[in-house]
């Protein structure tokens, strides 16, 4: 037991030494590594140090660097506007020289005026006094002829003044029927042979149009599956075209009723094709439509260039060759737009070959004066100041615009062109048949007509005859005689002319007749 003991004893003691030891050895080891970190946390600690040293000197020389930088650059500014100082002050110098010259002219021109006007002053009293001696003398003189004559100052003022009228009336009535004999002798027969060739050499069929379409139908039955269910397809045709859609009693047939002509061709063939293919509903409608639109402005395209290839016209802008397709689908008082177009192209191409002028150019001006009543419904103004100024805003000359916007004597013409397109106009407007009136504007014109002729002195009676063309105007023999009856003629052209719009011309005919009258008893 005693053995056993001791061997614990030992063992206990050998156990604590080894912990004392272990401990021992921990706390070195702890020591080391906390050397090991001071060390590393001084070494970390002096490379901060050396990079702030080496940053804080980098910044003090970029600091230094923009310094000079901004130094050298107010110093060039200040430079720069010394030397802009300098040179405002030489100008300023050289105007307050100009200046001190300026004004001893004008000191010089002062004394001079002076000088002169006291001269005048001089002059006029001079003159003044004169007049004086002369309205005493003439008032003595008129004194001494009244005396004479027998008759105060203005009596024979009102003898003189209505003596010298008459003469003057009648000499300008002998004169301006002079000038209008010489004028028309000279001219007409030119002009007559002129205009009478081209009508002669060009002849144009004109085609009414109006403002609805009609489109035939296989059968009744077609027009239900048009309108479809509830009117759905009906109404997505009128609102894809823009059209109106009439369906009413008429067998096999549909109107559509469109004030624009382009749309109006849009949707009847569109609604061609529709019944054709027999699938309706709103959105094959669409589809149609939408293609159809497509082909229509590609038509447009290609007719605009078939029109110029026809009359040998090249170089016209495409929006201009697409504004001329687009007239075959417009109408004036039932004339074709483009026929017009084309038939006052030649005209005025005839007019200017006989002329000697340049015929080309004059096709070119008569195929684009109407150009304005492809797009008069879409812009506001004229269609003579629209078609001016699309054709000056795509290239056309100066010569062509002011054809175009002075082919209605709106503008001044800068040209002899001018007034021949205008010329070719009326012919293709006034040419029988080519355009039609309403009847209430027909009579309206009419009624004018013989208003402005029995608004004259002298006039007993107006008719107006030849549909409008001629105006006959009866005169009293006792108030006019026959200077004067040519000289009423031509005033009541002026006016006619100044307050009636019409096409072509009219014809103004003054009868005056002598009648004796006895009686045998």
């Amino acid at each position: 037991m005693t053995g056993y003991w001791i061997y614990i004893v030992i063992g206990a003691a050998a156990t604590f030494i080894g912990f004392l030891v272990g401990m021992l050895i921990n706390r070195r080891v702890a020591a080391g590594r906390l050397m090991n970190a001071r060390q590393l946390a001084e070494s970390i600690i002096a490379d901060a140090q050396k990079e702030a040293e080496n940053v804080r000197k980098g910044a003090g020389v970029e600091a230094k660097d923009a310094y000079f930088q901004m130094k050298q650059r107010f110093e060039d500014e200040t430079k720069m506007t010394q030397e802009k100082l300098k040179k405002l002050e030489a100008k300023l110098m050289d105007k307050d020289s100009n200046l001190a010259r300026k004004l001893d002219l004008l000191e010089k021109k002062d004394a001079s005026l002076n000088e002169k006007s006291a001269a005048i002053e001089s002059k006029q009293r001079t003159l003044d006094s004169k007049i004086a001696d002369a309205s005493r003398i003439i008032a003595e003189q008129n004194v001494r002829l009244e005396k004479i004559a027998g008759m105060n100052k203005e009596e024979a003022k009102r003898i003189l003044m209505k003596n010298l009228e008459s003469e003057a009336r009648m000499e300008a009535s002998k004169r301006i029927k002079e000038i209008r004999d010489e004028a028309e002798f000279t001219a007409q027969k030119e002009a007559t042979k002129i205009i009478t060739m081209a009508i002669q050499r060009y002849a144009a069929e004109h085609s009414v149009e109006t403002t609805v379409s009609v489109v035939d139908l296989p059968s009744d039955e077609m027009k239900g599956r048009i309108i479809g269910r509830e009117g759905r397809n009906i109404r997505a045709f009128e609102t894809a075209t823009g059209v109106d859609v009439i369906i009413d009693d008429t067998p096999e047939a549909v109107i559509l009723s469109g004030f624009d002509p382009v749309r109006r061709e849009v949707a009847r063939l569109s609604l061609q094709k529709l019944v054709q293919d027999g699938r309706i509903h709103p959105g094959r409608i669409e589809e149609i439509v939408e293609k159809t639109r497509t082909e229509i402005e590609e038509k447009v395209r290609e007719i605009g260039e078939q029109t110029c290839i026809d009359l040998g016209i090249h170089g016209i802008n495409p929006e201009l060759l697409k504004l001329l397709g687009r007239l075959r689908y417009r109408t004036s008082y039932g004339q074709n737009c483009l026929s017009h177009s084309i038939e006052v192209a030649y005209l005025s191409g005839m007019i200017a070959a006989e002329l000697k002028l340049d015929q080309p150019l004059a096709k070119r001006m008569g195929l684009l004066h109407d150009i304005g009543k492809a797009v008069a419904h879409e812009v506001e103004g004229t269609h003579t100041e629209i078609g001016a100024e699309m054709a000056k805003r795509h290239g056309e000359g100066d010569i062509v615009v002011n054809a175009i916007g002075g082919h209605h004597g709106d503008v001044e013409a800068l040209s002899l062109y001018t007034p021949i397109v205008g010329a070719a106009d009326a012919i293709s407007g006034a040419r029988p048949g080519a355009r039609r009136e309403t009847l209430e504007t027909y009579v309206k014109r009419l009624t004018k007509l013989e208003e402005i002729a029995d608004g004259f002195d002298g006039v007993e009676k107006a008719y107006a005859i030849q549909a409008g063309r001629e105006i006959r105007i009866l005169v009293s023999h006792k108030r006019l005689d026959d200077d004067a009856a040519a000289n009423l003629a031509h005033e009541v052209s002026r006016k006619v002319e100044k307050e009636l719009e019409y096409p072509g011309q009219i014809k103004v005919v003054v009868i005056r007749e002598m009648r004796a009258v006895g009686y045998a008893k």
